[in-house]
């Protein structure tokens, strides 16, 4: 781990045992510099992983602040992130979960899907359309991009399994968060088809995600489409 890692992790630890509290401003950059024993670049590397990971955001002339994550505080694109990460085959412990993939293909990354991941448009990802199936019922499809520099050797077998699963155990990766848009929608009819919802008069709900490492490098952005009534949004704020 780089110095710059174990300040982020000292610092990020600081914030969750409540020793920063939210919308409290941070040590300034000299300070910590002396806390730590580092260089300016260091600490203001560590600085940028936390930002990366939506733990403190800068204020233009005023310094760095803890970000209130959760509450009203909360900017409404930045819906929660989680402490509790794992993905829906862990969400749904205890269920049986099963996938049916429409689509698993490497393709040119999207200008959006590119600007999400940060790569070059020129890139390819992997790209992954799945229904997930909980005991028997369909809950939610998902359309999941991930790049292929470091998230390497997704199979059929692994998509229709856990494929965070796959990250944590085979890649030895550690997730550590996401951010998160919420919004109502309608579905498509593909959507209709894929979710049994036929006819019926059932919205689906739609979580936008950008997942992160704990080093934190974006591994995937998605945009999970649920039938409303097999959804619950949970959300932990830190104080």
């Amino acid at each position: 781990m780089f110095k710059y890692e174990t300040i982020a992790e000292d610092i990020q630890r600081r914030i969750q045992a409540g020793e920063y509290q939210a919308d409290e401003r941070l040590p300034q950059e000299k300070e910590l510099c002396k806390q730590y024993d580092a260089s300016r670049i260091t600490v203001r590397e560590a600085l940028d992983l936390l930002v990366s990971r939506g733990l403190i955001t800068r204020r233009r002339g005023a310094g760095t602040y803890v970000k209130s994550i959760g509450g009203e505080a909360m900017a409404a694109e930045e819906l929660a992130r989680s402490q509790q990460f794992g993905g829906f085959s862990n969400d749904m412990e205890g269920h049986e979960v099963r996938s049916k993939v429409h689509q698993f293909t490497l393709l040119k990354a999207p200008k959006e899907v590119a600007e999400k991941l940060r790569v070059a448009e020129s890139a390819f990802v992997c790209y992954i359309c799945r229904t997930r199936i909980v005991d028997g019922k369909p809950h939610v499809v998902e359309y999941t991009y991930m790049p292929t520099d470091f998230i390497t050797g997704i199979t059929a077998e692994v998509v229709e399994s856990s494929i965070y699963k796959y990250i944590e155990e085979q890649l030895k990766l550690k997730i550590k968060s996401a951010h998160r848009i919420a919004r109502a929608d309608m579905p498509t009819e593909e959507e209709r088809e894929w979710l049994e919802i036929g006819e019926e008069p059932i919205p689906i709900f739609e979580v936008e995600q950008t997942a992160y490492l704990d080093d934190g490098r974006i591994f995937e952005y998605s945009k999970s489409r649920h039938r409303a009534d097999c959804f619950a949004l949970m959300s932990v704020s830190l104080r």
